[in-house]
């Protein structure tokens, strides 16, 4: 496995235990996040704040069925189910577009579906 593959498994196992020092080691400080239609975050920060969004609790289920890498761009696809503090669950698809710099995540472009 690549080095830049492992930085995005690494990335997924903190999303998996809601392990935001985990999360937030595998990004560069300017790191941008986006979710086509819902947000575009620039910086730690902003990215921090995404981490669990208001209704959801934490710790999804992520199952990644592929992976595959090309210069400095991961493109990780699969499942996740999301849960929310009322108890419910939302089912999504998701493939995420990982653009890496010197080790670390500088973009994420998640396009994420309903399933």
């Amino acid at each position: 496995m690549t080095e830049n593959k492992r930085i995005v498994q690494k990335y997924m196992e903190g999303f998996r235990k809601t392990d935001r020092e985990k999360i937030l080691s595998c990004l560069t400080d300017d790191v941008e996040w986006e979710i086509p239609g819902l947000f575009h975050s620039r910086g730690r920060a902003e990215f921090n704040d995404h981490i669990v969004d208001p209704g959801f609790a934490g710790n999804p289920v992520i199952s990644v069925t592929r992976m595959t890498e090309e210069n400095d761009v991961v493109i990780a696809e699969g499942t996740v189910l999301a849960r929310r503090e009322d108890g419910t669950s939302l089912p999504l698809a998701f493939c995420d577009a990982f653009v890496l710099e010197n080790g670390k995540i500088r973009r994420l472009t998640s396009y994420l579906m309903k399933t």
